[in-house]
C-alpha cells in the first residue's frame, strides 16, 4: 500500500466480527499495541474502536448473527454507497446488508462479489476511515483469494474503477497508480468448502517476532513467516476465536 490515508475506491477500514470482544482486545493489543475503546451507547451494540495512539485504525464488533464465524471484513471507500451497490448487483454481485446510515459517521453496505467474497462499502461523512495506513500496527495491504480470477478482473474495475497490474503469478490492484492490494487464485490446496475471501494484512516491524507473539497469545499460524521473492516477508495468522489475517513487513521494491 503506497498511501497513508484512505483514497476514494481504496481500502479505508477493517472490522473484526468476533465472538469474544474482551479476548480479541487482549490478543490484538499484544500483537499491535492497539488501545481499544468500546462505544458505551446501547445502539452501538458493543462496537469497539482500536487505536494506535489517538488514531483509529480498526474496529472490533460482536457477531451480527449467532452462527456467524469470526472474520475480518475489508471496507472500500465510495462517494455514493447506494450507487455503488447498484453497480455491484448489476455486475453479478450480491447485496447482503444495507445500505444504511451509521449515526453521522457515514453510510455503509455489505456486499459480495460474483464468486462470493464479502466486503463492505463506506461513504464517509464525519468519519473517513482509518486515520493511519501503512504504519506498523495499521492496515498495509488487502488480498483477494478467489476461484474465478477472470470474473474478478472484470468485476472490481467496473464497480470501483481499480487499476490492474497483472504479473505471471500475482495481480496487483490499485487506485490512481497506487497499489493497495492483490489477488490470488484459489487452487487445489484450498478445501472445496472454503469460500473466496478478502484478507487484510497489517504492517509489523518484525514478522517472525509478531508470529511468535501470536502463538504465545493463543493464536495459530496458517502460513509461517515467508519471504516473497522481490517482495516483503509475510505470515498469515488466525486469532484465538478463529479469524484469519496477515502480517507483513513494509517493503518498497
Amino acid at each position: 500500500m503506497k498511501y497513508s490515508k484512505p483514497l476514494d475506491s481504496g481500502p479505508c477500514w477493517v472490522e473484526l466480527s468476533t465472538s469474544d470482544i474482551p479476548a480479541a482486545k487482549s490478543f490484538y493489543t499484544a500483537l499491535f499495541g492497539w488501545r481499544s475503546e468500546t462505544d458505551p451507547r446501547p445502539e452501538a451494540g458493543g462496537y469497539t474502536m482500536a487505536r494506535l495512539g489517538d488514531a483509529a485504525v480498526a474496529a472490533l464488533s460482536p457477531a451480527y448473527q449467532p452462527d456467524q464465524p469470526p472474520a475480518w471484513t475489508v471496507s472500500f471507500s465510495t462517494q455514493d454507497t447506494d450507487a455503488t451497490v447498484e453497480k455491484v448487483t448489476s455486475a453479478g454481485g450480491t447485496l447482503l446488508v444495507g445500505p444504511m446510515d451509521v449515526f453521522d459517521l457515514g453510510r455503509f453496505a455489505v456486499v459480495a462479489d460474483p464468486d462470493g467474497a464479502v466486503f463492505s462499502l463506506w461513504q464517509p461523512r464525519t468519519f473517513a476511515g482509518a486515520e493511519r495506513l501503512s504504519d506498523p500496527g495499521a492496515l498495509g495491504w488487502v488480498e483477494l483469494s478467489t476461484r474465478d480470477t477472470e470474473k474478478a478482473l472484470s468485476f472490481y474495475p467496473s464497480v470501483l474503477g481499480w487499476t490492474v497490474n497483472a504479473g505471471e503469478s500475482y495481480t496487483h490492484w490499485g487506485v490512481g497508480g497506487a497499489d493497495f492490494g492483490g489477488m490470488m487464485a484459489m487452487d487445489e490446496k484450498f478445501e472445496p468448502e472454503v469460500s473466496p475471501y478478502w484478507l487484510p494484512y497489517f504492517v509489523v516491524t518484525d514478522v517472525d517476532a509478531t508470529a511468535a507473539t501470536a502463538l504465545s497469545a493463543g493464536g495459530d499460524l496458517l502460513l509461517p513467516p515467508t519471504s516473497i521473492p522481490d517482495g516483503p516477508r509475510i505470515a498469515v495468522l488466525r486469532d484465538p476465536q478463529g479469524a484469519a489475517f496477515g502480517i507483513h513487513k513494509s517493503y518498497e521494491g
